[in-house]
Parts: C-alpha cells; structure tokens; sequence
C-alpha cells in the first residue's frame, strides 16, 4: 500500500459519518429495549395471538421496504438528503413511546407500522448521505455505522433487562426508550450535509436533459438478483434462536446468546468495513455467504450447546463480510446522482424478499426438520456464491453497463 493510500486509510471518517453512526447506536438502543419486550407485552397483557404478532411484524417490513425504495428516489430528486433522514428518525423516535399507552392490540400495529414508515423513509437517504461523506472511505464508514447500529442492538436488551430486574413495569420501559429517540434525532440535526459530487453529462443523454438518470443498468440488476437468490435463503434469525432453543438453551440464555452475536457482528462490521477499502468488494461478500452456509450447516448438525455458542460468534463474521460490504458496493455501481435510488433498490430487495424467506423456511421447518431446512439455506447461499464470484468476474469495473429501465 502507498504511503498516500495507508495515511488515508487511517485517517479520521467525516463529522457526518460520525454523527449519522452514533444515532445509529441511540436509535438501536431504544428499539431494542421495547422489541425485545413486544411478544410478551402483546400475549400477556393485550391477549393478542402469536398471529397477530406475525401481522404486525410482518406489515411493519412490507410498508418499510416499499418505502425505501420510494425514498430513494425522492433522495435524488431534491437538493438536500438530510431533511428525508431528519423527518424519518423523527417521525419513528416520535411515536415509538406511544406503545406504552397502548390498550389494544391494534394500537401495538398502528405504533410499528409507523416505526417502521420512518425507518423506510430515512434509511435509503441515509446510506446516500453516508456514501457521498465517506469519498473514498465507504467500506470504513458503513463499517462504522453498522457496528453502531449493532452495539446498540447489544446495548438495548441488556438495558431493558437491568430495568426490568429493578421493577420497573414493561410500560415503564417503552416509556424511557423516548431518550435515546430524542439523543437520535437531535444528533441528525448537527450532521452537515457535504455537497454533491459533479457529475459530467453523458452527451448521449443530452435529449433527455432535465429528466431523472437511468439507475437500474444491467450490470446492478444482475447484482440484485443475485443477493435476491441469496436472501430467499436467509429468513430470520429467529428460526436460529428457535434451533438454540431446542439443543438445550434455557429461555433466560436465549437473551446472552442474542447479546453475543450482536458483539460479534459489532467487531466484524467495523473490520469488515476497513477490509472493504482495501480488499475486492464482491469477493469479500462472497466469503461472507460461504460463511452464512457454513454456519447453516453447522447449526442443521450441532448436537451441544457449545457448538450454538460458537456458531454464533461466528455468524457475526457474515453480518461484518455482508452488510457494510454490499452497501460500500452499490456505491461503486452507479453514479454519485444515482445513489439515493440504487439504495433504494437494494433496501428493497433484501426487505421484499424477508417474507418469502421465512415462509420457506418455516413450511421445510415443518415438513422436514430444522436441519433440512437449515441446509436449503446454506444451499442458496452457495449458489448465489458462485453466481456473485462470476458476476464480478464478468462485469465491467465500472457500472457503464447498457441502462434497462429507469427507477
């Protein structure tokens, strides 16, 4: 590495990436004290069914992803992206305590699902915002935001439970999940929005002048395909907490276990974040979904409860290969004007895809085992492996690829 190269990989990330990564953190803190809490306080003192949480969880997902995609595009319709970030960690900090008061059931949905409409509004212009700060340094500076975001998914449920250990009520949890809300918003309104990267116009495109730039070129579409193969395979990590269960963990480890990982996932993204600047950015997710199947595996076949613990240190070196990776990654697929809506898309896709996932994986669950369906996981996950190494071997360098379809 060059002199020049090795000072900047270790030079300090912008304000912006800074501050956006701390309200991560608050942001994860007090939704984590209330997620947690949700099942118990909705079947134990609202009487409402296990179906009923399936609902609000899954209607909370479906308005959030559709929503990311939508934001993403006005992201790059406007002049400033920190306004949409501002209103939509508001909005969710905002309503978030407001389950405390609730009475019904329906209360609970109506309180997620708003939750959830601030989250799809300001997680796509969020990521531009990150992505147009962090210049050369994306692969650190989504490292950075998700070991925050991750730190905070440690720090909430252990604070919920010291409350909860010193009597205070479920409601009164919800309740001091407010501050952390507020610390959240308030720190988005110090971020300084950097100015938008020039952009040269392509002589081809000088009829279509003043209309929105195409985004969605073959070379991205592939890509997203490929993670869409990926994430039918990926459902929700609660069908893992499930397996842990049923290899011998008691109810009150499933919490340490949860802790765990979430510290495992906050070291790996932060290194995998600073490998992304270095090392090829495909080949890096490729490692980590050939880990998410060895993980699978390993899970489908574990027969102590040693062999959960492990795993799931492990299983925070795919979230750290992954996450921060694949988003330092878009950015090098479209250009600087383009950004809030290849965001977009990517929200999208792997959020429309959750739901599908874990449909799959609970109908094997139940016809098969949980091994079988843990090895279709890790199945996808190894053919989408091999689909993303060829994928980058192929592309071109650069997202010039023939533009298919406008978004």
């Amino acid at each position: 590495m060059a002199p020049e190269d090795r000072a900047r990989s270790h030079s300090r990330l912008p304000a912006a990436v800074v501050l956006l990564g701390f309200t991560s953190l608050f942001t994860d803190v007090g939704t984590e004290m209330i997620f947690p809490l949700l099942p118990v306080f909705l079947s134990e003192t609202l009487r409402a069914s296990p179906a009923f949480l399936g609902l609000v969880e899954g209607a909370a997902d479906t308005v959030s992803s559709l929503l990311k995609l939508a934001s993403g595009v006005i992201a790059d319709r406007v002049q400033k992206r920190k306004p949409l970030v501002l209103f939509g960690y508001g909005l969710a900090s905002t309503v978030r305590p407001f389950v405390a008061m609730a009475t019904l059931p329906w209360h609970v949905l109506a309180v997620r699902v708003t939750d959830r409409i601030g989250k799809g509004i300001r997680s796509s212009p969020r990521d531009a915002l990150i992505a147009d700060a962090a210049g050369d340094r994306a692969g650190r500076a989504f490292g950075f935001h998700q070991a925050m975001d991750n730190a905070g998914a440690v720090v909430g449920p252990l604070l919920a439970t010291g409350l909860i250990a010193l009597g205070l009520s479920i409601r009164g949890v919800f309740w001091i999940a407010v501050i952390p809300g507020l610390l959240a918003t308030a720190l988005v309104a110090l971020v300084r929005e950097p100015p938008r990267a020039k952009v040269a116009q392509d002589p081809s495109t000088t009829a279509d002048a003043g209309k929105p730039a195409r985004v969605l070129t073959s070379t991205l579409v592939a890509y997203l395909a490929i993670l869409a193969v990926f994430s039918l395979g990926n459902s929700s990590d609660v069908f893992l907490l499930l397996r842990a269960r049923s290899l011998g963990l008691s109810t009150a480890e499933i919490p340490v276990l949860w802790a765990v990982l979430n510290a495992s996932k906050v070291v790996w993204a932060y290194l995998g974040g600073a490998a992304a600047d270095r090392l090829p950015r495909a080949r890096l997710v490729a490692g980590g979904w050939l880990v998410f199947a060895l993980v699978y595996l390993g899970l489908g076949q574990a027969s102590a409860t040693w062999h959960v613990w492990a795993l799931f240190v492990v299983y925070g070196v795919f979230y750290g290969l992954t996450e921060p990776v694949e988003k330092a990654l878009i950015k090098d697929l479209v250009r600087a004007d383009q950004r809030g809506r290849a965001y977009g898309a990517y929200n999208f896709v792997v959020g429309v895809t959750s739901l599908p996932a874990g449909l799959l994986m609970g109908l094997l669950w139940n016809a098969w085992g949980p091994a079988r369906a843990l090895e279709v996981g890790a199945a996808l996950a190894m053919v989408a492996c091999v689909l993303l190494l060829g994928w980058d071997a192929l592309r071109p360098k650069r997202a010039t690829a023939r533009p298919i379809s406008r978004l």
